[in-house]
């Protein structure tokens, strides 16, 4: 893994924390009630965190002279390298929630490697830290499955609907790219 690889892997992990945590804010004053209002915005609260983590360690890293703020906002469109589900539209309550388990699903399990691997100690730090936030923001979101997919007939029919829809997006969770595979093979990344 070269050293702009291992950059690479840094400013992805903010792009997705970043991505999904300013799509989550947009339910601030919006939620379905007051509780999952609050929620929802901790839930961006903590991945707009990880993501300022991740940036201020990817500044120092390159050396630029750039700190997190200019990583995560003057930075191009194409320049991020986030997952298409995060850029998913919020949509309906179900969509948000079905987003945000698929995500935290799958970034936990991530994490929970980063957390481990000794190839990086500060990305391990930084990973350990965003364990604990998101095992809550995953089962937040499997609750809220389970409550929409056994209420009513309406509910039941969006959530699935949700599903359905953003399942599609997952498979580039699992489709590595030569960074992915570079970082696997130097053991910083899952295989």
């Amino acid at each position: 893994m070269t050293e702009g690889q291992h950059l690479q892997i840094i400013l992805r992990l903010g792009d997705d924390a970043l991505v999904l945590g300013q799509r989550l804010s947009a339910w601030c004053g919006h939620g379905p009630v007051l509780e999952e209002d609050i929620a929802l915005s901790n839930t961006a609260l903590d991945l707009i965190g990880q993501a300022r983590n991740f940036y201020t360690l990817a500044a120092a890293r390159e050396d630029q002279g750039r700190d997190e703020d200019q990583l995560a906002f003057f930075r191009t469109d194409k320049e991020f390298q986030n997952h298409l589900l995060l850029e998913q539209p919020n949509g309906h309550f179900g969509d948000t929630i079905v987003r945000q388990f698929f995500f935290s699903a799958f970034a936990l399990e991530r994490c929970a490697f980063l957390s481990r691997q000794l190839v990086d100690a500060e990305v391990a730090g930084i990973a350990a830290k965003a364990v604990k936030e998101l095992q809550y923001h995953w089962e937040h979101a499997a609750q809220w499955i389970v409550r929409l997919g056994d209420g009513t007939t309406e509910s039941h029919e969006k959530v699935q609907a949700s599903i359905d829809h953003l399942w599609s997006y997952t498979g580039e969770f699992f489709n590595a790219d030569e960074v992915d595979a570079a970082g696997a093979e130097a053991g910083l990344l899952p295989n």
